[in-house]
């Protein structure tokens, strides 16, 4: 029989889907873009932070709040593979390249969107 030991070894062993979410307010077509190393569980930590109103993009909680929950809907637009070859290898540069990819095709700013942009 397998151990507690095993089975929490296997469970941090496991691949979690990473990838690009896109956030959008049905109401006015607004969307957010993000990035996460575990896309499949990112809306949970995010809705509750809305219906906490403790979300950090201001202008999203806002419309949370204006539109209710229903307004908002959540999608993965893209994920990321995983390397097969390389079990520890550190995913945040390309996360980071996917999602800049991403809001660069969507441009999620001003009336369009809840991003910020960076100067330069």
């Amino acid at each position: 029989m397998t151990d507690k030991r095993d089975l929490k070894m296997q469970y941090k062993n496991m691949k979690q889907p990473m990838g690009i979410y896109r956030i959008t307010n049905k109401v006015n077509g607004r969307i957010f873009i993000g990035s996460s190393k575990t896309v499949d569980k990112v809306w949970n930590r995010i809705s509750f932070q809305l219906q906490n109103r403790s979300y950090p993009q201001r202008e999203l909680q806002e419309d949370y709040v204006r539109y209710g929950k229903d307004a908002i809907v959540f999608d993965v637009v893209d994920y990321l593979t995983p390397r097969e070859e390389e079990p520890d290898y550190d995913y945040t540069d390309d996360l980071k390249t996917l999602l800049d990819i991403w809001i660069e095709k969507l441009q999620p700013y001003g009336e369009r969107g809840y991003n910020s942009k960076l100067p330069g």
